[in-house]
């Protein structure tokens, strides 16, 4: 089966920035002005020649896939990608790289790490393991995704352990660019980055993810819970996990990226700041180690309905503010019921445009193509748009535009794929 492109991936612009290091050539250089790649960064061409097949050919970039996932009875995921040709792929979910040398399918999955196993060798964590299988054998070179600061020279502890079923063994990478550790494989099994035990608490860079809990009627009190982690994880992996813990909470899809130092202490400030918010612990230390648990650092507590609330994450010894956001807190929308279904998304259009996901709102277009809500031209105008809630806002302006029938339409797909902003929308 041939590897469909996701309507929403677009081939990865060539980032002139990003600078490949052998392990013994990572500068020890400090830039901490200097803005790094995100996580999907584009890698460069010059990654190719290290295949070992013929017929892998020189890539001016690489293409970004949405894999196929699965999920068994547990809930545990599997992410499937079909690849029709070699050439260097990149997960859109989990930020993996394959570098393939022919046609293959890849079946792929984070799995527990054994941390016993890893102490016994002096090592711990630092990033999530994934289990990787190809029946064909075709992936010829991995490039998984750091938090390390390559240009203030962290990263000089970074291997991969390749955990197998008679033990586990620890390789060099070939490369270690500034968002990925790159290393060749002939064998198929679990894959994840490793430092040592004893090395320095060197600043990684990290997300904060923001999960809000609804009020329930006739209570007010809402509650924004706020995580701080490193910027490898898998954030869909998060949010299945917090859902399996929490139940009703909705992930806040906004900007995450920020700068932490490991056990330093950190404050989240809000405002307004008033005894109508309550934030708690008063202070939280950042662990940069890779946790599979995914528990809440900060909880803010929000004692009457908000619509709007500013969160602000600061050094608690400089005062620096390493992260801040405005957000939209969706307040219950009430008076809908009446209105006719474009006048309804009109009224809940701000709270859509926050709220949807990127991924949601990517399928959401799909399915709007599908039934011809949207053209072709709409689609490539939305895919066009320079981030999630200029999109997002292009979309839901451009069906509103097209009247009751289309918004019907917009309403009853996003109730497949969100129901939980869908009920927080009141669309029904």
């Amino acid at each position: 089966m041939a590897f469909p492109c996701h309507p929403m991936c677009q081939s990865a612009r060539e980032d002139p920035s990003l600078n490949f290091h052998e392990p013994s050539e990572i500068p020890n250089s400090v830039n901490r002005s200097k803005d790094l790649p995100s996580l999907r960064t584009t890698l460069k061409n010059d990654l190719t020649q290290a295949a070992s097949s013929p017929d892998m050919k020189p890539q001016s970039c690489f293409e970004e896939f949405t894999p196929s996932i699965t999920a068994d009875e547990s809930d545990d995921e599997t992410y499937r990608f079909q690849c029709s040709s070699a050439g260097l792929y990149q997960c859109s979910v989990t930020g993996l790289v394959f570098v393939m040398k022919a046609e293959g399918d890849v079946v792929y999955r984070t799995v527990p790490w054994n941390r016993r196993l890893l102490a016994q060798h002096h090592k711990k964590p630092a990033g999530p393991l994934f289990d990787i299988k190809c029946q064909q054998q075709s992936v010829c070179q991995l490039c998984l995704p750091h938090c390390e600061l390559i240009s203030t020279g962290g990263g000089q502890f970074l291997q991969v352990a390749h955990v197998k079923d008679e033990g586990i063994e620890f390789i060099t990478p070939q490369r270690i660019t500034e968002s990925h550790v790159v290393i060749n494989i002939t064998g198929f099994s679990g894959y994840g980055n490793v430092k040592d035990e004893d090395s320095p608490p060197d600043p990684v860079q990290a997300l904060v993810l923001l999960f809000y809990k609804p009020p329930v009627e006739p209570d007010l009190r809402s509650i924004l819970n706020v995580l701080l982690l490193p910027r490898n994880i898998v954030i869909r992996d998060v949010q299945r996990t917090r859902r399996k813990l929490n139940g009703d909470e909705r992930y806040i899809d906004t900007s995450p990226h920020c700068k932490l130092h490991p056990k330093q202490v950190y404050t989240l400030s809000t405002v307004p700041e008033d005894d109508s918010v309550l934030v708690q612990p008063i202070e939280a230390e950042f662990d940069e180690e890779y946790h599979d648990s995914y528990f809440t650092t900060f909880q803010v507590i929000l004692r009457i309905v908000f619509r709007d609330i500013s969160l602000s994450l600061k050094e608690k010894s400089s005062s620096t503010c390493v992260w801040e956001r405005d957000l939209c807190i969706f307040s219950p929308t009430v008076g809908t019921i009446n209105l006719s279904p474009s006048e309804r998304l009109l009224n809940t259009r701000s709270c859509f445009i926050e709220g949807i996901s990127g991924p949601n709102l990517s399928s959401l277009i799909d399915k709007l193509l599908e039934k011809k809500v949207i053209t072709d031209a709409e689609r490539e105008a939305a895919d066009a748009m320079e981030n999630k809630r200029e999109e997002a806002r292009f979309v839901i302006d451009t069906v509103r535009s097209k009247g009751d029938d289309a918004s019907s339409e917009l309403i009853n797909f996003l109730r497949e794929l969100d129901k939980t902003l869908f009920e927080h929308l009141r669309l029904n």
